[in-house]
């Protein structure tokens, strides 16, 4: 389960943000998390019932933003949400290698205190 690491890497990072803010508590986390990213969203949120059982996250709310996919067809110029893993496009069938979203990992925002 690599989401407990990454998931402990993005606490990391939100704790060194919210201290340069001066802040002593982080009341809410959002992450926006891609469909194709590689990170399973139930997974991570399991990784963080665990590690809010650890001080300081006792109190810390997790949001969780699923990005869906959408690509981008050359021959059309037409982004789109591709229907399978084959990423073909639903106009004209062309295979798509060119993914505009789906790929996120982000830690987006902190609400603290």
């Amino acid at each position: 389960m690599h989401e407990l690491a990454l998931l402990q890497e993005l606490c990391a990072l939100a704790a060194a943000a919210a201290r340069e803010q001066g802040a002593r508590q982080i009341h809410r986390m959002e992450l926006r998390v891609g469909e194709l990213g590689g990170v399973n969203p139930d997974a991570l949120r399991q990784a963080f019932a665990v590690l809010a059982a650890t001080a300081p996250w006792q109190t810390t709310e997790l949001q969780l933003d699923v990005v869906p996919t959408r690509c981008f067809c050359p021959h059309c110029a037409q982004a789109f949400s591709p229907l399978d893993v084959i990423h073909a496009c639903p106009q004209c069938g062309a295979i798509s290698r060119q993914v505009l979203q789906g790929r996120e990992l982000e830690l987006v925002a902190l609400e603290v205190s």
